[in-house]
């Protein structure tokens, strides 16, 4: 059974449709990476999961709980970590917790106990009797983690986590969720920062307006991202004749150069000191591998080859080559 599953959900506000006919299915101890650009409805999906939203039609599930008729008991099993924390003015980082642990109906020692383990967890114990409107935006957001696991929830609903942050607090909320992963939680996390997704969920989803491109594993992604072989290709001068040439190969579809910063280039083809052109030769899908017979054809045609790489299709390629770049 999965332990988040939408089945056609659909949110409309008025006739502008945020969500349509959504299915998801993210399976036990999955950390599954939402993406998608602004305004594609990561955010309107992880409020209805959260049961802040109600949605227009469809179904939502969580841990077999419906959305709409089961809140009350789905809420104890969930976590929702959102994008902007808020807290009451004047309130140190230990009453913060306390409030909610009082909240969730954790009392006495049990109360005390919990909030000591989500501090040595996150790693704000030092900070414990800090004004949390004083914390740096880091800290707020692992404040805001330490929230939501005061429970000891099945599932974490994260929006955006790491936006805003500066390098060293996005790699440590990175290492606080591996730690939550290997806890067993199930992570439905949203973010921008796709190569961090990469390494740290097993599963993704990809959203455009509205609408669902792909759910599955980061390899699916890639595998389906993958249009034919792109091989970089550079020549030590005559660029330009030497992409005409590699255009007119049977099995080549493309041919495109681009100007790179690095390396001195004084061909009188460079558009200037300190820049490389590349070439970008795309095969077609079906074509055999032509590793060796590119370079043998620019050798025996005169050109001197200083680079030759396969381009690597990764999670950010993927979700280039997926979307196309629409917003609502």
């Amino acid at each position: 059974m999965a332990m988040i599953e939408t089945v056609n959900l659909t949110k409309r506000y008025g006739e502008f449709v945020a969500l349509n006919s959504l299915n998801l299915s993210i399976s036990e101890g999955d950390c599954f990476g939402f993406i998608g650009p602004n305004g594609a409805g990561k955010t309107t999906t992880i409020k209805i999961l959260a049961t802040l939203l109600k949605p227009s039609s469809g179904q939502a599930s969580i841990d077999g709980l419906t959305i709409g008729y089961q809140n009350r008991q789905i809420r104890p099993v969930i976590g929702y970590v959102p994008d902007f924390m808020g807290a009451y003015e004047d309130m140190v980082v230990t009453e913060y917790l306390e409030f909610f642990a009082a909240a969730y109906g954790i009392h006495g020692e049990q109360r005390k106990r919990v909030v000591t383990d989500v501090l040595d967890l996150t790693d704000l114990h030092y900070k414990a009797e800090s004004e949390v409107n004083s914390l740096s935006r880091g800290m707020q957001q692992r404040l805001s983690v330490a929230r939501v696991l005061l429970h000891d929830p099945k599932v974490l609903l994260m929006d955006e986590p790491a936006s805003g942050l500066d390098p060293r607090a996005r790699i440590e909320i990175r290492e606080l969720l591996k730690e939550l992963k290997r806890m067993g939680k199930t992570i439905l996390i949203s973010s921008h920062i796709l190569h961090e997704l990469a390494e740290l969920c097993n599963t993704v989803g990809i959203i455009e307006r509205g609408e669902m491109l792909f759910c599955g594993t980061v390899r699916e992604a890639i595998r389906q991202a993958r249009m034919g072989r792109v091989f970089q290709v550079g020549v030590a001068e005559r660029v330009v004749d030497a992409a005409k040439m590699l255009q007119q190969t049977p099995g080549v579809s493309k041919v495109s150069i681009t100007e790179e910063s690095h390396g001195p280039y004084t061909n009188g083809e460079s558009a200037g000191s300190g820049s490389e052109r590349i070439m970008h030769v795309t095969l077609d899908e079906s074509t055999p591998d032509m590793s060796t017979d590119l370079p043998n054809r620019l050798i025996n045609a005169g050109f001197r080859i200083t680079r030759f790489t396969e381009e690597s299709v990764n999670l950010e390629t993927a979700f280039m080559r997926l979307t196309k770049g629409l917003v609502q």
